[in-house]
Order: C-alpha cells, then sequence, then structure tokens
C-alpha cells in the first residue's frame, strides 16, 4: 500500500520555482532522501509546463523518459545518434528540463548535463551539492539558484496527517499521536507515510506508545532489509 497523501506546505519553495521558470533560469532543488524534491516537482508541474525525467544516474535513461515527452522514437539509433536527437529536440522545445533522482555524474553524463544547461533552463534534484552527490557537475552549479528543502514543521506534519484522517486513509487516532509521529519522522515525509501506512494497516495502536516504537523499529530494519516484506520508504 502507498497512501495517497495530498501535497501540503513548501509554499515558499513553490512560489521560488515558478519565479525562476518565469525567468528561465537554472535550479538546483536540494533536500536529504525522502524530504519532498519528487513531490514538489510534481505539484509545480501540474501549473508549469516541463519535461521531468524521474531518475537521471544514466543517459540511457534519461533519453527513455524524456523521448516519449517530445514525441521522438529513437529505433535502433545508437546512442550518440541518439543524444543529439534529443538535443536538438529540447532546443527547439525550449522547456525547462527537471533532471529528478540525480546521482553521482560521470565524465560522459556531465558533458551532457552541461550541453543541455547551454540550451535550456535545467533544474536539478540531488541530495546535496557536494561533489561526492553530484559528481562531475558540481563545477558547473555557480549557475544554479539554490531551492532547498528543510524538514517538514510540526503543523505541516498534523496538517499531512488530517489529510489522511479526512481522506479516511489512516485511522483518526493518529491525529492524537501527531507529534510522536512527527518526532519519529524527523520532519521526513517518505517516513511520515510509512508510519502512516503501518497505522493504517491495523498492526499498531496510536494510542499506545509501545506501538509506535515497535513500527519505528520496524521502519528501521525495513530500511536496512527491504526484502522484509514491510511496506517501502
Amino acid at each position: 500500500m502507498s497512501l495517497a497523501i495530498p501535497f501540503v506546505g513548501r509554499g515558499k519553495e513553490a512560489a521560488q520555482l515558478q519565479r525562476l521558470h518565469g525567468q528561465g533560469r537554472h535550479a538546483l532543488v536540494l533536500g536529504a532522501a525522502g524530504v519532498g524534491k519528487t513531490s514538489l516537482i510534481r505539484h509545480v508541474a501540474c501549473s508549469l509546463d516541463l519535461l521531468v525525467c524521474a531518475q537521471s544516474v544514466r543517459l540511457s535513461e534519461i533519453c527513455s523518459a524524456l523521448e516519449p515527452q517530445l514525441g521522438l522514437v529513437a529505433g535502433d539509433l545508437h546512442m550518440i545518434p541518439r543524444k543529439n536527437l534529443l538535443m536538438r529536440r529540447l532546443a527547439e522545445e525550449g522547456k525547462t528540463v527537471v533532471f529528478d533522482g540525480a546521482g553521482w555524474t560521470t565524465p560522459k553524463l556531465n558533458a551532457f548535463l552541461d550541453q543541455t544547461c547551454e540550451r535550456v533552463p535545467v533544474w536539478l534534484c540531488s541530495r546535496s551539492e557536494l561533489a561526492c552527490d553530484v559528481g562531475h557537475f558540481w563545477q558547473h552549479l555557480w549557475k544554479f539558484e539554490r531551492v532547498e528543502l528543510h524538514p517538514l514543521h510540526p503543523a505541516e506534519t498534523h496538517a499531512i496527517i488530517k489529510a489522511g484522517v479526512e481522506m479516511c486513509l489512516v485511522p483518526a487516532a493518529a491525529l492524537d499521536a501527531a507529534d510522536r509521529l512527527h518526532k519519529l519522522s524527523a520532519g521526513n515525509p517518505r517516513v511520515l507515510v510509512y508510519l502512516l501506512e503501518g497505522l493504517a494497516s491495523g498492526r499498531y495502536d496510536p494510542h499506545r506508545k509501545f506501538d509506535l516504537e515497535l513500527l519505528e523499529v520496524d521502519r528501521r530494519i525495513h530500511e536496512i532489509f527491504p526484502e522484509s516484506g514491510k511496506p517501502p520508504i
């Protein structure tokens, strides 16, 4: 099960991205794993004309993600002519391209991203701007404006839980444990959703502190051993 929790908060960050989109500028969306970078991009994509690449670790997967959005069919093309065709179409469209799920960039991928930046606005989502996270692309980050996502505030955690209760996704008793759930999740939306999924399963009583601690232990076990069968984080 994956709870379809509505988008809550991040108004400042969304407004910043809307401004950068209007100015045609590059953006570096920063935040820890699970803090909501992808959710933010999905939210602003509802009102902005973006090309979104959900996984940006390999050039082949970037091509596979963007080609359908541009009406391209690669066929049997090898990677170099395929990349050149994609680059020409990106320049023709002129739309902002979002590279989500970015990781350590190889020299080849770094060259592709740099060439893309010369043609269209680029938004890059990364856990940090350190070389260990963005790889060789760190040398180009001076061109980008930072959009940093911090952990949720307690009020935002409460709003998410309230929305889940109103949509009958989680038991109403979860509201009574909102403060405890915020502390356990440390304001991380992905962790919070995992905890809410656990409460929705009925295996844990939100009124019992022991049950909430057990739920958090189960989450940490699944984080280390994903094959344990628990809901994914």
